[in-house]
């Protein structure tokens, strides 16, 4: 997924899926992909970065929505996170909003059916790649931390800024991240402001796209993008704060879009305020169309772990 349609994210709202669920990994392996450590110069394997781990209290995996490889890795990495740290761990999703927190954990302890789970949880239409990691926490009795805030509330952000929030029940302002919050500043600031540049594209879906259903644009000189999509990163870093609190000897696998924490910008800054104890690892995966002789040079900035998939994978919808 291209970096303008990560950024305007908030912007999505999901849609029920109704056909059935597959696993996208099928006939994926580790070839499909490489690891590089930016710390020690070399390519790695994931059970290094699992190794890694017990130095860390939060790793970050910084996804492309739509690339099937990264949903296999991913998933590799819960897998091989728990094999180590058994019960001691969590799953964070960005792709689960704060005010389905309860629909989870009654589907997770086996309480409702997938089919309820997956109307009053707001799936996103690609859930089936999110499916296992989420089948995998329920059958392996983990948390899965519903980090997301609402659109609802983002929007009201962009539009009618903190002080439209403010005017909220506080009943519901425990979905988004407790006001006033830190808005983006510095390179993450310019990299918002240049997205806000761009004129979005009319409302329409590819048949193939798979993934979400975006919301007809709006005029960006009446929509703060930078508060908005502040807001978004706020709560997902203070919904694993939160977390963090009440469960300390856990570590917490946070799965985004890697707009969200590359660089070490947005969540990762944002959960740095709330929890500046808190020792945090940057995954950022993306593609190459030189896989697999990569140039690893032009990747180092984006985390502490870059992860490059194989771009002759089809991909699980198109962008």
């Amino acid at each position: 997924m291209n970096d303008r349609l990560i950024a305007f994210s908030f912007f999505i709202f999901t849609s029920v899926i109704l056909s059935a669920q597959t696993d996208t990994s099928k006939g994926l392996s580790e070839k499909n992909y490489r690891i590089y450590s930016v710390k020690s110069g070399r390519e790695v394997s994931m059970q290094d970065v699992v190794t890694d781990m017990q130095n860390y209290d939060v790793v970050f995996y910084g996804e492309e929505h739509n690339d099937s490889v990264t949903h296999y890795a991913e998933k590799t990495l819960l897998m091989l996170l728990y094999n180590k740290y058994n019960s001691a761990m969590a799953l964070s999703m960005e792709m689960f909003d704060r005010d389905i927190q309860g629909v989870m954990n009654e589907y997770l302890t086996g309480y409702i059916r997938e089919k309820d789970f997956k109307k009053d949880a707001r799936v996103w239409s690609n859930y089936r790649d999110y499916r296992p990691m989420v089948e995998f926490a329920k059958t392996n009795h983990l948390d899965v931390v519903c980090a997301n805030s609402p659109s609802r509330y983002t929007n009201i952000a962009g539009r009618k800024g903190e002080k439209g929030l403010e005017l909220l029940p506080e009943t519901s302002k425990k979905y988004f991240a407790p006001l006033p919050y830190d808005t983006a500043t510095g390179k993450y600031y310019e990299k918002l402001q240049e997205m806000s540049g761009h004129t979005m594209a009319p409302s329409t879906q590819s048949k193939n796209d798979t993934a979400k259903t975006i919301m007809p644009p709006m005029p960006m000189m009446s929509f703060d993008l930078v508060v908005a999509q502040s807001l978004w990163d706020a709560t997902m870093a203070y919904s694993i704060s939160e977390y963090m609190k009440t469960h300390p000897q856990k570590k917490v696998m946070q799965v985004n879009g890697r707009f969200h924490s590359e660089e070490g910008y947005a969540v990762v800054t944002q959960l740095k305020k709330y929890s500046p104890k808190a020792k945090i690892l940057i995954v950022s995966s993306t593609s190459d169309d030189n896989f697999p002789n990569i140039n690893w040079s032009q990747y180092k900035s984006l985390g502490d772990y870059i992860l490059v998939t194989d771009p002759k994978v089809p991909k699980t919808f198109k962008d």
